[in-house]
Formats: structure tokens, sequence, C-alpha cells
């Protein structure tokens, strides 16, 4: 009976042993894989490696990809490339030859179904090079799993929800909001100054933004500046908190002027970095626009792809005040137009 018991242990331990193993392996070949993350995606690539010949055949149907450098408000035959490349990975889009909404959903959509590559709605190399990927060994691809199709805008006086926070370009405003829920998945903390040590959430930015950030603090302190950062990712909760205390003191009407309600800060998207210097005692004032720092920002934010958010003299326009120290991400190319032409993110998109 003994032996009985001891082998029956065995056997359950070897398969206790048996299902770990599994578990811990799964993970593994997904990151070995470097693919569009599925178990259909796994099959597909199997099946495809055994008969070169055959996959080699299949690739002449694919579409011609682009040169990358086009995003959003850009037109024309690559765009129009990049479009029937997304139908052939089958994305519903309409091809208009214009990077519309649809295209920026579709390619942010497949930039989330892929851990390498930034959310950031841009076709960039990284993202040319998965998505040509995808195509050549036919992996599965789930259109809108990880991001909705956007829905046809309604033109109301009430705010309308952001249907893509996760792009660059996304704007924020007081008529467009962030969902109350949005938390960017890919939040770090950047290796830049702070006023404080403490890793507070205010501390964060999205990867693509914290970079960028780094860069620009490198650059700026070749020149001989100092440059603090101060306040970076809120939630949609923090904010809350914040505009309630605002109200409390300063009334609603006059409080909306310089804080944002809870959806409308773009300090939620965590593309956004308020700035300062020690000469301020760190302090987020107008001031900062006539310092040494503030100065340099205004000339060569742009290169690293942030602008400033709330220009002087285009109130009107963001209906906030001037905030010489707000900095927005939105990448170079979009930055250097907007702080070439002195206009605001609103007339970047044809929305004033």
């Amino acid at each position: 009976m003994l032996k009985k018991i001891l082998i029956i242990g065995v056997a359950l331990l070897a398969c206790f042993t048996l299902y770990v193993a599994l578990i811990d392996v799964e993970p593994n070949i997904e990151q070995q894989e470097d693919e569009i993350m599925s178990p259909e995606t796994e099959r597909n690539d199997e099946v495809d490696s055994e008969d070169p010949s055959e996959k080699a055949s299949e690739q002449v149907d694919n579409p011609t990809l682009p040169e990358v450098g086009i995003q959003k408000m850009d037109q024309g035959k690559s765009v129009q490339e990049l479009q029937e490349s997304l139908q052939k990975a089958g994305y519903e889009i309409n091809v208009t030859s214009k990077y519309d909404d649809e295209t920026t959903w579709a390619i942010t959509d497949f930039q989330l179904q892929n851990k390498k590559l930034d959310a950031t709605g841009v076709y960039d190399s990284q993202t040319k090079e998965k998505l040509q990927k995808a195509l050549d060994k036919k992996l599965t691809i789930d259109p809108g799993s990880r991001l909705s199709k956007p829905k046809q805008e309604q033109h109301t006086n009430k705010t309308k929800v952001i249907d893509n926070p996760y792009e660059i370009l996304s704007i924020v405003n007081k008529h467009h909001a962030l969902p109350d829920d949005y938390i960017p998945e890919d939040l770090v903390i950047p290796d830049v100054r702070f006023p404080f040590q403490e890793d507070l959430p205010q501390k964060q930015l999205r990867k693509v933004a914290a970079d960028a950030l780094e860069e620009l603090m490198e650059a700026s302190d070749e020149e001989g500046l100092t440059i603090f950062a101060q306040s970076g990712y809120r939630s949609y909760d923090r904010q809350d908190t914040i505009f309630t205390s605002n109200v409390d003191e300063h009334g609603e009407k006059e409080a909306n002027n310089f804080s944002a309600r809870p959806g409308e800060s773009e300090h939620q998207s965590g593309l956004t970095m308020d700035i300062t210097t020690p000469d301020l005692n760190y302090d987020l004032t107008v001031e900062f626009g006539e310092t040494d720092e503030g100065k340099w920002v205004q000339q060569h934010a742009s290169e690293f792809g942030f602008i400033i958010r709330y220009p002087e003299g285009k109130e009107e326009i963001t209906e906030y005040q001037y905030e010489p120290w707000h900095l927005r991400y939105v990448g170079k190319k979009a930055a250097k137009e907007i702080m070439d032409k002195g206009i605001t993110l609103e007339e970047y998109l044809g929305l004033k």
C-alpha cells in the first residue's frame, strides 16, 4: 500500500512540475517571438515557416509600405499606400490618401498589440518594421482588440470624450476630454531633476515624452541653464481634487482660467510636464518666460518634440492663461510647425 501511495505521489508531483513549467514558459515564448501577441499568431508563424517557397509566393501579394515620417494631417500617395497596407492587415478603413482619425486609430491599435512599440499613432520606422513582418508572415492581427474604432463625431455643445487617448496629437481641452478611467500603460520616471525627492506620480511621463524630456534637459545643461521638472502625470481623481480646491478658493469661473476640470487636463495624458527653475523658487509663474531658461525653451523645445501648449496672445483659442512653463509633447514634426508658425495645437489640427 505504501508503495502505491509513493508512486501516486511521484506522479502527481511530476504533473504539477510540468504544469508550473508550462505557465512559466508561455510569457517567454511571447517575448522571443517579438510579434503580435496571440495564440493564433504563434500557430500561423509555425505553419508558414514549414514551407518557405509557399510563404515567398504569398509575400508577392503584399502591398508596398511607404517610407516613414508620415502622421496625422499628412496626405498623398504615401498615406494611400499605408492605408492599403492596413486594409491588407484587416483594418476596415477608407483609402482617402489623408492620414485621418481612422488611420491614426489603426496605427495606434497595431502599436498597442505590439509590446515593443510606442503607442503614438505615428507611422515610424519601428512600426513599419513590425507591420511589414506581420504582412509577410501572415500574422494574426485582431483590429480593434486594444483600441475601439473611433465613432462618428457628433457636433454638439457637450464635451467630447476622446476615442484615441494614446495618440500624441490628441487634443485635450475644454471641449475634448480624456476618459475618466484612462491611465497610460507606459508611464515612467524620466532621469531629470525634480525639486523634491519622493517618487510621486507627478514625476511620471509616458516613455516617448520622458525620453524627449531627458534630451531637452541634457541640451539645456550644456548651455549652462538649470531647468527642473515640476509636475507631470496626474490621474483623473487627482485633477478632480485640484480643481475642486481651486473652485473653493477662487470660484468656478476664475478657477477654469488656469485649472482644468477632471478629464480636461493634459497632465492626465502623460505627455505634459511643467518645468521651472531655482531662480523662481521652483514656482510655476509667467515670469518663467523671461528667464534665460524660459527663453531657451521657447526657441528650442520643438527640436525635442515639445510645444508651449498655452502661448501668450492665444488665450481666446486655448481658453487658458499664458503658461510658458507648460510643455506638451507632440513629436518633432508637429512641434516644429506649431512653434515656427506661432500657432496652437487647436489651429494645427484645424479645430480653430
